[in-house]
């Protein structure tokens, strides 16, 4: 990949909108989609649409079409790319780090390669004088090639998208034998790469038309036990901040502040003047943080009580 220099105004020229592309990675969300239109409309695209040598868009989807509609002025920096492939690969990685992506997902947008890099591998093969053999997917989910050179299609879909070997094996695995309800539970967040995996394996020893409501009653139990987690974390997350305040409290009610008492603690710790500053900040803010608890305190007193006191 290397940029060429060139660019376009959207006025120029008419960029290729490719689905295989555009439907690369998972649509916004309509939050995401509306603060890119709110910038847009503020700031306009001060960022280039990326497109390749034909004008086909690699980079920069959405912007493009939301100028389009509201008559925005783009420009498009021309990249030069291997092939497709390549050009697919770098839309990832480039967008890779912009987007809060779950394991299950970026392995979806790795398995979108796949067509493409077994596609390469016979190309390969043919370069070599050798004939290419359909590729098998192991246990593992390991695609190997009987003939040279051999290609580590899970090695190379995960590499494509930052994940481990073993969870793309385990994406490609859930791909192609997981019940519907499991994929489900997955797109929605409620399972763990691990735990689709794992809830998928078990079901593949059940008759094939008990499968779907095995698999959907796991699901349902793991989300039980993940809601009964939030609520036991949630409620040992009040215990630890009930019981600093109630820390700090007993603490702070045993200093009687008198000036003796503040320059028996200065003298017995031998603070420097450095020291004596710092400490002098610290109460300062010390002062504010429980009249801030004072207020909040109040706020919490039903009415008239807090008149009455």
């Amino acid at each position: 990949m290397r940029n060429t220099g060139v660019e376009y105004g959207s006025a120029d020229r008419t960029p290729v909108v490719l689905p295989e592309m555009a439907e690369l990675l998972p649509p916004l969300t309509g939050e995401q989609l509306a603060a890119l239109e709110a910038d847009l409309l503020k700031n306009g695209c001060y960022s280039p649409i990326i497109v390749n040598e034909d004008m086909v868009i690699i980079d920069g989807h959405n912007r493009q079409r939301l100028c389009e509609e509201h008559g925005i002025p783009y420009k498009m920096a021309v990249f030069s790319f291997e092939d497709l492939l390549e050009a697919k690969r770098w839309a990832i990685e480039n967008q890779r780090g912009r987007r809060n992506l779950e394991k299950w997902e970026l392995g979806k947008i790795a398995l979108k390669l796949r067509p493409d890099i077994e596609a390469k591998a016979r190309e390969n093969m043919s370069v070599g004088g050798q004939s290419y053999r359909p590729s098998e997917v192991s246990g593992e989910g390991l695609t190997t090639l009987s003939n040279l050179p051999s290609i580590n299609t899970r090695k190379e879909l995960a590499d494509s998208v930052g994940i481990g070997e073993v969870t793309m094996g385990k994406v490609m695995q859930i791909d192609e034998h997981a019940p519907s309800a499991v994929k489900e539970a997955l797109d929605s967040g409620d399972l763990s790469v691990n735990q689709g995996y794992n809830i998928t394996r078990q079901v593949q020893e059940l008759p094939e038309e008990e499968r779907e409501e095995a698999a959907a009653q796991a699901v349902e139990l793991l989300k039980a036990k993940k809601e009964v987690q939030a609520i036991d974390a949630e409620a040992d997350r009040r215990g630890k901040i009930a019981s600093l305040f109630c820390k700090a409290f007993e603490r702070a009610v045993l200093l009687t502040p008198t000036e003796e008492n503040v320059r028996i603690w200065v003298e017995n710790t031998r603070m420097r003047p450095d020291e004596i500053e710092d400490s002098v900040k610290e109460a300062r803010e010390l002062a504010e943080t429980f009249s801030a608890i004072a207020d909040v305190l109040e706020h919490l007193l039903p009415q008239g009580e807090e008149a009455s006191s």
